[in-house]
């Protein structure tokens, strides 16, 4: 008798909770979970992208290997001679998380992203 009651009980939850199932995947299918990056993931990602976009593989971009004319990518000359080298790109990089890591732990939050893309 007992284990018909908690039959009962299961089944009843499982159909009458089908509003709120749907309500709830509703929700969680515009979730973005929270992503944390640290200073180390970041800077090998960020020599990863200097590799790809140095074409020729001589340690240096050129304005030609650059995707476009970034003007962020371009402040990262910091001799004007119109290439930004390997050591160039990793140090404006990481200035970059430091910027953006707005409690200085070393690591960068979903939260810390948006807030420097909106200023």
């Amino acid at each position: 008798m007992r284990l018909a009651i908690v039959g009962l009980a299961l089944l009843a939850a499982a159909c009458g909770g089908k509003a709120e199932r749907a309500e709830a995947d509703a929700n969680a299918a515009g979730f973005v979970p929270p992503s944390v990056t640290s200073r180390i993931d970041y800077g090998t990602r960020q020599e990863r992208r200097f590799e790809r976009l140095d074409k020729d593989g001589d340690g240096v971009l050129a304005a030609a290997e650059l995707p476009r004319a970034t003007p962020r990518l371009l402040l990262l000359d910091r001799n004007g001679d119109g290439e930004i080298t390997s050591s160039e790109f990793s140090e404006g990089q990481m200035n970059r998380f430091d910027a953006m890591d707005l409690n200085k732990d070393g690591t960068l939050t979903s939260d810390e992203r948006v807030e420097a893309r909106e200023e």
